[in-house]
């Protein structure tokens, strides 16, 4: 009988203490059970379709794919770690929805090969495989807001298992899905490009590797910490400002959301859509409407750490460049390496189940940054 530890995540204890202390206490990092499984999306060759003007739809595409996992997830009472990339995601799924899951992502994957010609890579590793070739996978959970925590992930078990279902001789990716009635809902892409806040100029989107496993810990905390001397808390580094929100309201917008959620433009539909984002200048005026908006900022998933950093922050050139001097510092000894890119705007796409408290906000770079920043590390690598 396989063992029953679907609750693993959902058992540990949000961490309330700051970031860089998170790092410096090992005890409160677990390893993920051998029984769970890695798996990932990514779309082939987004490089090149972010170069196209794509950038929004890879994002949309990418936030499908957690969507998609979370939609199976919930009604099982399973919370399930992931962590957003831009151009795909990551999971840790316990074995009890693996199948369920591998199924939903495939179907996914021929769903938006048929609707946008990307081609999104589907893959499973089992976290057992990861142990046995001497990879560490070590979660803790973190409350980066009161409402809000984030899984945070050290060792390369990760990195490994990715490197793996990106090889040319792996094979789920190549399976056909059993028939399934493919759930999206809750999948929204309703904001404009988003402008820095007031007094901030530019968005920086930011890739950090630590060259060692052993330095991961120290070398993420000397560069958070750096952050917060720079920046200031994460609250005043967001990209998202409710100021700044502009809701899309173009038939176009609207209906590049509904390809993706629902494989085809249904006109009836997409009215309704469109008076239920012009509804949205009045609902956003009311008291529940504010208060959305204020939790929206706070569920902004700006800050991924699966075994590297991977931030979106707002702030200055001069902020920008004092950052970048200890990062060159640090990749000159050897101990990270790193991608960055500059933009003037963020994307956010959504996950919304409810407008009152379970909602999620995955933000880019615009101009596809994380897959830029990507691309710099790589050239690193």
């Amino acid at each position: 009988m396989p063992t029953n530890n679907s609750q693993f995540y959902s058992n540990l204890h949000p961490n309330k203490i700051p970031l860089g202390e998170l790092f410096s206490r090992e005890k409160l990092f677990y390893n993920v059970p051998k029984e769970w499984h890695v798996v990932i999306t990514d779309i082939k060759g987004s490089t090149n379709a972010v170069l196209q003007g794509k950038h929004e739809e890879v994002n949309l595409i990418a936030t499908g794919s957690i969507v998609s996992v979370l939609n199976i997830a919930f009604p099982m009472n399973i919370t399930v770690p992931f962590f957003f990339g831009g151009d795909g995601a990551t999971f840790l799924i316990p074995e009890v929805l693996i199948d369920k899951v591998t199924n939903a992502l495939l179907a996914y994957k021929k769903n938006t090969f048929e609707n946008s010609g990307l081609d999104l890579r589907v893959g499973s590793v089992t976290v057992e495989s990861v142990y046995a070739n001497r990879h560490e996978i070590r979660i803790a959970k973190f409350s980066s807001a009161p409402a809000f925590s984030i899984p945070i992930v050290l060792g390369n078990g990760l990195n490994y298992a990715e490197q793996i279902i990106k090889g040319e001789d792996y094979l789920l990716s190549k399976g056909t899905p059993i028939a399934t009635d493919l759930d999206l809902s809750g999948m929204q892409c309703r904001w404009d490009e988003i402008p820095p806040p007031e007094n901030k100029e530019e968005i920086v989107t930011l890739l950090v590797v630590a060259c060692k496993v052993s330095q991961q810990s120290r070398a993420f905390k000397k560069i958070l910490e750096k952050i917060d001397d720079l920046y200031g808390t994460p609250e005043k580094r967001q990209p998202i400002s409710v100021a700044k929100l502009k809701l899309k309201t173009t038939f176009n917008r609207l209906g590049a959301e509904m390809r993706a959620r629902l494989g085809s433009i249904k006109w009836i539909e997409l009215i309704r859509e469109w008076f239920v984002s012009l509804y949205g200048y009045i609902y956003f005026n009311t008291t529940k409407g504010k208060k959305y908006l204020k939790t929206l900022v706070d569920m902004s998933d700006t800050l991924v750490i699966d075994g590297k950093i991977n931030t979106v922050i707002s702030g200055t050139a001069i902020q920008r460049e004092a950052l970048q001097q200890l990062l060159d510092q640090m990749e000159n000894e050897g101990t990270i390496l790193y991608g960055l890119h500059i933009s003037s705007a963020s994307i956010m796409s959504c996950y919304v189940r409810n407008l009152e408290e379970s909602h999620i906000h995955f933000v880019d770079g615009s101009g596809g940054g994380y897959t830029k920043a990507a691309g710099m590390l790589k050239a690193k690598l």
